[in-house]
């Protein structure tokens, strides 16, 4: 079964809140240490000597430590848990930077649905050792009491209506007028309040999400190198597929920078339609999945959050087409002759930041021109 396993990491009591540029070396050790020890992680035995395998994996990091999600197939939940805390700790243990951090928390995360499935036989749910997550008052991977988690949420809720091309129906929650459209289910999916986190959520994630992508171009300016090879921690290129890595350099990170601001600024005004490229779909996943991590760390994510932004979803993408460029399975997709006969829109990185049809709009400075790689992408 697969299981999500939430991991709190944090330095030692006495350290310093982390700066910027502190978090930002602390996602390099992160990634580092993950990659280095991927063959670990690809068949890892728990004590009963079953293998549980790692599938995904997602981090952030905050003044007062890191977050952790690691997606793994495992036979039970004690299972998954036991082996991602094992590998976390070696993880730090193995890094001088990071030696003194302690996991403060590893848990694994049930869908509702799958919630009855670890009861145990009185009915309550069940506990592993690995579940206990230190004083139950510090709610939140930053340590944020509930009232300053409360004023959290009203601070995000409050910032919904900058995203003035969507209404909380974007996002599942409908009205009596809402009613007169036939595409629109009868029953809200989710309360207004909870649309209204995933609208403001999103609104209030653009600032984290465009400052990551100036700090990946400034990264891969200094360096003069691609995502794949540079030394310098990548905060939003990394999450976009791999095998065009060798590709991402400056020339790459400008396009997209420029298309992100434009995106971000047309999803702040009235009258938005549609996306207008490739580029788009993977940026719009991007804001979704920085939103996600915020919420996270801020304690405010649950699953009725995720069924509001899986409607948005639906209603903003016109298809998912752009999925298969993370599924290895169909890597070569983009160079298929057959793809445009199926309808699927031009997946090679040049074809990106192209228009999908005539009606539709990308800035001047973001169509990117088709010539050969510079000597630091091969």
């Amino acid at each position: 079964m697969k299981y999500t396993v939430s991991v709190d990491t944090q330095p030692p009591a006495d350290a310093p809140e982390l700066d910027a540029l502190q978090r930002a070396g602390v996602i390099h050790l992160l990634r580092s240490g993950l990659e280095s020890l991927a063959g670990i992680l690809a068949g890892i035995e728990g004590e009963d000597g079953s293998e549980v395998e790692l599938l995904d994996s997602f981090l952030a990091v905050h003044p007062a430590g890191a977050l952790l999600k690691v997606v793994v197939d495992a036979p039970s939940l004690e299972a998954a848990e036991e082996a991602v805390r094992a590998i976390t700790e070696e993880l730090l243990e193995g890094s001088d930077l990071l030696s003194e951090w302690v996991v403060s928390k590893c848990e694994v995360e049930l869908h509702p649905d799958l919630a009855e499935k670890s009861l145990d036989e009185d009915g309550e749910p069940g506990i592993s050792s690995a579940s206990v997550s230190g004083p139950a008052e510090d709610t939140t991977p930053s340590g944020l009491s509930e009232e300053e988690r409360e004023a959290l949420r009203v601070r995000i809720c409050a910032m919904a209506p900058v995203l003035a091309a969507f209404s909380v129906a974007s996002f599942g929650h409908f009205t009596e007028s809402d009613e007169e459209d036939d595409e629109a289910p009868g029953e809200p999916l989710v309360s207004y309040e909870v649309a209204e986190l995933a609208a403001g959520a999103l609104a209030y994630s653009m600032e984290i999400f465009l400052d990551e992508l100036f700090m990946d171009l400034a990264v891969l300016t200094e360096e003069n190198s691609n995502a794949a090879q540079c030394d310098g921690p990548m905060m939003q290129l990394d999450s976009l597929p791999s095998q065009f890595a060798l590709r991402y350099d400056e020339r790459f990170a400008r396009h997209l920078v420029v298309t992100a601001v434009t995106l971000t600024g047309r999803m702040t005004q009235s009258g938005f339609e549609n996306l207008n490229c490739v580029a788009e779909e993977l940026l719009l996943r991007l804001l979704l999945q920085t939103a996600e991590v915020t919420l996270e760390l801020y304690g405010l994510m649950d699953q009725d959050v995720a069924t509001a932004w899986e409607y948005f979803a639906e209603g903003v993408y016109e298809d998912m087409d752009h999925e298969w460029l993370y599924d290895p399975s169909m890597d070569g997709i983009e160079q298929d002759p057959a793809a445009a006969h199926l309808g699927i829109a031009p997946m090679g990185l040049k074809d990106w930041f192209t228009p999908f049809n005539k009606g539709r709009y990308v800035h001047p400075f973001a169509i990117y021109e088709d010539e050969e790689p510079s000597a630091a992408n091969t």
